[in-house]
């Protein structure tokens, strides 16, 4: 199986470097056959070929088995006209990566944000190809627009596909965990997109009876995972929702370093990394990898799935607790976890657990 490994921004080449490490002793342990290739996205591809994003990698990624991709600095792209192409969003819209898979946990041996005593285990499901963000909501065309210097408008799309297809997602994931599905939305104020959203989600619910669903406005959800986050399973949210509260969620389960994410449609997987690219730490070997590794690890566990190869599927699970086994000792830990270790040096001592 073949892996296309985009590096890119930031601290994006140091902690892909560390999880394609950890992933080729995984490859070693379990005998997976996996061959890698490269290529370039973000600023190197801009200065490369004139975009951040080409056609061809997009191309390249189709043919793929799984893909890995580092973090943008997306805030410092130019505009998308002089090649400032949003990488994430062109993923996500280019292989219909319609999943975002984000799980957020508590870690007995680490330390949390939350209450005493409160513990966290949950995922939330992201639609990712449409709602408020106006490069992934219009056919063509942009779904921003300013009148004038002093009026901007934005425009929502939500529609019942990808509504019933996220909801779908979200409970075949119920049932592997604690069967509840908790919808987020806000539809007591938009009616009609929100509105529809839930509708699509109790359609679904429909065909899991073994599944509990409940809903919640996004703005108590916000509360309730500080202050009962029990509560929570699996979450389905709208894009722009599902983006906030993953963060909440990662920040008080410990770290947004911590976070795995991964996207994915019915035929494709991408691993990447839920925060941003710290370009203030860029090439000093202070970034934390576990983020990244954890998404590698989802990427084995999904291609395992997918493909039917369960050794794919044990490889993921490996990696997991890999990184778990290196984080309890504080001495291997990164910086900003109390610990010694370099990126480089951490991603070694978890290909080494593994």
């Amino acid at each position: 199986m073949k892996i296309l490994v985009l590096p890119g921004d930031g601290i994006g080449p140091e902690i892909v470097d560390a999880a394609v490490g950890v992933l080729k002793a995984a490859d070693a342990k379990f005998k997976l056959g996996l061959s890698f290739d490269y290529d370039d996205v973000g600023f190197t591809s801009l200065e490369k070929h004139g975009t951040t994003l080409r056609e061809e990698v997009l191309a390249k990624a189709r043919s793929c088995d799984g893909i890995i991709l580092g973090t943008q600095s997306h805030a410092d792209y130019p505009a998308p006209e002089k090649g400032g192409r949003n990488v994430s969003a062109g993923f996500r819209i280019g292989l219909d990566l319609y999943a975002n898979v984000r799980p957020a946990r508590t870690r007995s041996f680490l330390e949390s944000n939350m209450k005493p005593g409160k513990r966290m285990d949950l995922v939330i499901m992201r639609e990712a190809t449409e709602g408020f963000y106006p490069d992934r909501n219009m056919a063509r065309g942009w779904g921003e627009v300013m009148p004038s210097p002093d009026m901007a408008l934005s425009t929502r799309k939500i529609t019942r596909h990808c509504s019933e297809r996220i909801a779908r997602r979200a409970f075949e994931l119920a049932m592997k965990r604690r069967r509840k599905v908790t919808a987020i939305h806000k539809a007591n104020s938009f009616h009609m997109t929100d509105g529809l959203f839930l509708e699509a989600v109790r359609h679904v619910a429909k065909d899991f009876p073994e599944v509990q669903l409940d809903d919640l406005l996004v703005d108590a959800s916000t509360a309730h995972l500080v202050r009962n986050p029990e509560r929570f399973d699996v979450l389905v949210a709208t894009n722009f929702y599902g983006d906030i509260l993953s963060d909440l969620a990662s920040e008080l389960s410990g770290s947004l370093g911590l976070a795995g994410s991964m996207m994915a449609s019915d035929t494709h997987c991408c691993a990447q990394a839920q925060h941003g690219s710290a370009p203030d730490i860029q090439g000093q070997d202070k970034a934390n990898p576990v983020s990244m590794i954890l998404s590698v690890a989802m990427l084995a566990q999904w291609m395992g799935g997918h493909h039917g190869v369960p050794a794919l599927t044990e490889a993921g699970d490996a990696m997991h607790a890999a990184v778990d086994r290196v984080l309890e000792n504080p001495a291997t830990r990164t910086a900003d976890l109390g610990g010694t270790l370099g990126c480089k040096a951490f991603g070694e001592a978890v290909a080494r657990a593994l």
